[in-house]
């Protein structure tokens, strides 16, 4: 039974109450899933799933924001998603393009486009590296916009850099490779210099990594959730959050 909107309000407040403010992720990675689905449970338009998932992106960096979450990655287009039909890509690389465009009008915001640009339609390539290239005034969230991301890729990607740097100094390939550390590669990944995800959500019900910072999540903690995208509420947020709080975070040992 759904529980009636004014408790909703109650549960929410006493869940941001119970919150430890130590406990709060400094990175969380979120895979945005489930928008198709929820558009058909009205027998709406594609279209119209992507459009309220979009939606529901600026509600949860708002969230985040209020929580003084630090860095978010959104899992907005794999490069698997490229193989959908042109029709429903078109549509959804102008949503991705009007989301990007919302973001650049935050000035709290900071942008870093991960992904193969290549991928993408020029007008979509060029917002990213608008946002990429922009700092803001007072910075309140970084977030990472996968669109065109695979993992496997971005590992490929890191190493191919890896080496064309080592060639450029002069190094020898042989010794690269025989003292080549974890540490080495993970300074050209898409998120260098950043730190890896504390939390990782899926939205949706659906309990895989898809290929979603294979790399940065090797200690992650994970959250599924049933609901999708574009229903996802700040309880439902706030749930994953008291639940990662109440983990205790092993890092391999």
């Amino acid at each position: 039974m759904e529980m009636p909107g004014f408790l909703y309000g109650f549960y929410e407040q006493r869940l941001l109450r119970d919150l430890a403010k130590d406990r709060i992720p400094e990175h969380i990675g979120v895979m945005v899933d489930g928008n198709r689905r929820w558009a058909r449970q009205f027998n709406a338009p594609t279209s119209q799933g992507h459009q309220a998932g979009a939606d529901k992106i600026h509600e949860f960096l708002g969230w985040c924001q209020e929580l003084g979450i630090k860095v978010v990655t959104l899992y907005m287009l794999s490069t698997d998603n490229m193989s959908r039909s042109s029709e429903e890509l078109d549509l959804l690389m102008g949503i991705i393009a009007n989301t990007l465009d919302r973001l650049d009008k935050d000035a709290d915001v900071s942008v870093h486009a991960m992904g193969a640009p290549e991928l993408l339609p020029d007008y979509l390539g060029e917002r990213l590296n608008k946002l990429t290239k922009r700092t803001p005034a007072h910075e309140k969230i970084h977030v990472n916009v996968a669109v065109g991301y695979g993992g496997r890729r971005e590992i490929v990607d890191a190493v191919r850099e890896l080496m064309i740097d080592a060639v450029d100094r002069g190094a020898d390939i042989r010794s690269v490779a025989e003292e080549l550390t974890v540490d080495d590669i993970s300074k050209f990944l898409y998120t260098r210099g950043q730190p890896d995800p504390d939390l990782v959500i899926r939205t949706s019900g659906e309990q895989r990594l898809s290929g979603f910072l294979m790399w940065q999540s090797a200690y992650s903690e994970f959250y599924f959730c049933e609901a999708l995208w574009p229903a996802f509420r700040k309880v439902d947020f706030l749930r994953a959050l008291r639940d990662y709080a109440g983990r205790q975070r092993r890092f391999g040992s």
